[in-house]
């Protein structure tokens, strides 16, 4: 009824028009007014469909659109002069009659534009209105996105709600310069469905469009927690590269974090708080998710503790790489210092939850350890033992390193792996006390190592301060240098000065290479170890054939004692006798000062007899120690792993030992001792002056005399060889 009541006021305006002189058809086309004068009706209506659609026109913001200063048939066209005001039906209005620009040509490419029973599926009017057509590119940011908002929720109606309650829809809200709206994310005409990989919100660019606010919009970087570089750190990860690759179905940004249901980690609702993230990433790593659920760190945070490790404590969040990425924190290299470490090695964490705190360390002495550290790709780490994501209390029947499973364990890398494997303490440090035997043997190779390291610095501090004054004694006057001739005396064969070679040659390779194990982080050892990838292996081998050398060295040198007539008086010569405690004893008080008189030493005083004697008792446990450790396999199944750390223990105590004594004790005899100074070239010629003799010898040079008189008064040569 109202339609009519206006239809009939608008054919009155238009007959009184007429009478005035004027045409209905050309007053119609002259100004918007003439058609406002009717649609400015609030009861004007008509039917569409079954329902009542008003056709009122607010002229005022008509004129303040961006189409105000055209005449309404400029876009309404079709009218028929002979139907007044016109035709219940007319022309559609057609906006690319005008808009011929490129935006169109991108509209009709859009999810939008895309033909629907012969409609697009949205038409221009459903999102910039009719009449109140606003010029976006001229409004300001929060305009554009409210404007956004509100048009594109008359369809979107769910996603709206879910944006609204996301944290760009709460900062947009509030007012936060660079929060996103729906144009910022999906565009505004080139619309497309994500399915098309064109779209800026596809699986193959959404990362792309992310970034492009969080990383390169300084407005969104000084409003949001995370730096750039951790942001764009997603481009180098495992999950990147596989999307771009072609493996869409990789994650991207949205599978973490949600599209429009987006919020911050610190909301418990939130796809990647710690709550929430195993379930995140068990949405495409099914598998993993089933083992970690019933892992300890799963059940553990299940039960409420918050610290109990998730995948991103291990994983990492944006750098998630490859396991086989020696970058990765959990490659084989990495996994035991990088992810286990902070947390099994925190005293905090190891004291609020109750755990050992000495894993990592006990794991780090170790053989695995020690390896790992080296660069070794193969040793066994945390993961090897304990599992991954399927890790368990040792209590647990079903963990890898319950005693009942420890030599199946063992047996991945250990074929043939017995129960002798599980004796003994698999996290053992030998100093700690935590194992009697280990202890024992730890701390009685300390005390030895201090008492005998320290007795020798100490005697040979003394026997250095009493040389060093004797040699300034002769050169100020005070006291006679002994005359002697230039003649030299053989100290050692040509045999003889081979096997030290071989010996010195072995022994330095064994030093170099053993420590290069146990320190792996030296300030020596890293230049070495940078060298090649290869280098522990290259080490191990060296190590090894040093070992043989020496071995076969020793052997040949026992040969040599026992078969050869030169060798078997060089041991007579080394036996020990009551007469070198004696002569111990006078050095020592003539080097303190109480003697005069400096006993006169034989062709091997207590020095050398001390030094050799330890080298052949070194030369033995190294020799079997080594063995042990070498043939790992066969002796742990025989001795247990108890056993076989107390030979390790030894070996490497003994190394300590026996390098002290060669450094404190053989260096200082050979090169510093100012008898000697620079170095006593008797390794090298094999022979020594008449002067060192005298100095070091006195009592063999007397024997020789008097065995070249004896030999003169019995007819021998005058001059025998030396």
């Amino acid at each position: 009824m109202s339609s009519l009541k206006g239809q009939a006021r608008h054919l009155l305006l238009l007959a009184a028009l007429s009478l005035l002189g004027g045409c209905p058809v050309l007053l119609m086309a002259q100004s918007a007014a003439d058609c406002l004068g009717c649609h400015n009706d609030p009861s004007l209506s008509t039917t569409r469909k079954g329902k009542a659609v008003s056709l009122h026109v607010d002229g005022r913001k008509f004129a303040s659109s961006v189409h105000g200063a055209l005449e309404c048939v400029a876009c309404h066209e079709g009218f028929d002069p002979a139907a007044l005001p016109h035709a219940k039906s007319i022309k559609h209005v057609v906006c690319q009659s005008c808009h011929t620009d490129a935006t169109f040509e991108r509209y009709k490419l859009s999810v939008h534009g895309v033909p629907k029973d012969g409609k697009p599926a949205a038409a221009c009017s459903d999102c910039h209105s009719t009449h109140e057509i606003r010029k976006l590119s001229e409004a300001s940011p929060q305009d554009r996105k409210a404007y956004a908002e509100t048009v594109c929720a008359k369809c979107h109606a769910t996603n709206d709600a879910q944006y609204r309650t996301s944290a760009h829809g709460v900062a947009l809200a509030a007012g936060v310069a660079g929060a996103p709206s729906c144009f910022d994310c999906h565009d505004e005409h080139e619309v497309k469905a994500p399915s098309d990989t064109a779209a800026t919100t596809s699986r193959r660019n959404v990362a792309a469009m992310c970034l492009k606010c969080h990383r390169d919009d300084p407005q969104v970087r000084a409003s949001v927690g995370p730096s750039s570089a951790f942001i764009a750190s997603y481009e180098n990860s495992i999950h990147a590269h596989a999307v771009k690759s072609g493996r869409e179905e990789a994650a991207t940004c949205i599978d973490c974090h949600g599209a429009h249901t987006l919020k911050k980690g610190s909301d418990p609702t939130s796809m990647v708080s710690r709550n929430n993230i195993a379930r995140t990433c068990g949405g495409c790593h099914l598998d993993v998710a089933g083992q970690y659920k019933t892992s300890i760190h799963g059940t553990a945070f299940a039960a409420g503790v918050t610290g109990a490790a998730t995948c991103t404590d291990c994983h990492g969040e944006h750098n998630i790489l490859s396991p086989k990425d020696e970058n990765s924190p959990v490659s084989a290299r990495n996994v035991s210092s990088q992810v286990c470490s902070p947390c099994h090695a925190s005293v905090k964490l190891t004291q609020k939850y109750g755990l050992a705190s000495d894993r990592f360390q006990s794991f780090s002495d170790s053989y695995h350890g020690l390896a790992d550290k080296a660069g070794s790709v193969e040793v066994a780490n945390c993961a090897s033992c304990h599992g991954v994501h399927d890790i368990k209390r040792s209590s647990d029947p079903d963990s890898r390193v319950n005693k009942a499973n420890l030599a199946r364990t063992c047996g991945k890398c250990h074929p043939g792996a017995n129960v002798n494997f599980t004796r003994g303490s698999v996290h053992v440090i030998a100093a700690d006390g935590s194992d009697r035997l280990l202890y024992f043997i730890s701390s009685t190779y300390i005390v030895l190592i201090i008492v005998l390291v320290g007795g020798m610095a100490g005697h040979n501090l003394l026997d250095f301060y009493r040389k060093s004054a004797n040699k300034l004694a002769e050169r100020r006057g005070f006291r006679v240098h002994r005359t002697a001739s230039h003649r030299l005396y053989l100290r050692m064969s040509l045999n003889e000065r081979i096997q030290h070679a071989t010996l010195l040659i072995s022994f330095l390779t064994l030093v170099t290479t053993g420590f290069a194990l146990r320190f792996p982080d030296a300030w020596w050892v890293v230049p070495i170890r940078n060298l090649s990838p290869l280098m522990f292996d290259i080490r191990g081998i060296a190590h090894r054939i040093a070992a043989v050398v020496m071995v076969l060295t020793s052997l040949y040198h026992c040969y040599y004692i026992f078969a050869v007539p030169r060798g078997k008086q060089l041991l007579r010569d080394l036996l020990p006798a009551p007469r070198d405690l004696a002569d111990a004893a006078g050095v020592m008080l003539y080097n303190l000062g109480f003697r005069k008189v400096k006993p006169k030493l034989d062709r091997f005083s207590y020095v050398e007899k001390a030094e050799y004697w330890a080298l052949v008792w070194g030369t033995v446990v190294m020799a079997a120690t080594g063995a042990i450790l070498w043939f790992d396999n066969t002796f742990l199944g025989l001795l247990s792993k108890l056993w076989w750390d107390a030979a390790r223990a030894v070996h490497y105590y003994e190394a300590w030992l026996a390098t002290l004594a060669i450094v404190v004790w053989h260096i200082y005899f050979v090169i510093f001792n100012p008898d000697s100074y620079p170095i006593n070239l008797a390794f090298w010629k094999g022979t020594v002056t008449e002067e060192e003799m005298i100095e070091e010898h006195p009592l063999e040079l007397e024997k020789i005399k008097a065995r070249e008189e004896a030999e003169r008064e019995a007819g021998s040569p005058e001059d025998p060889p030396a």
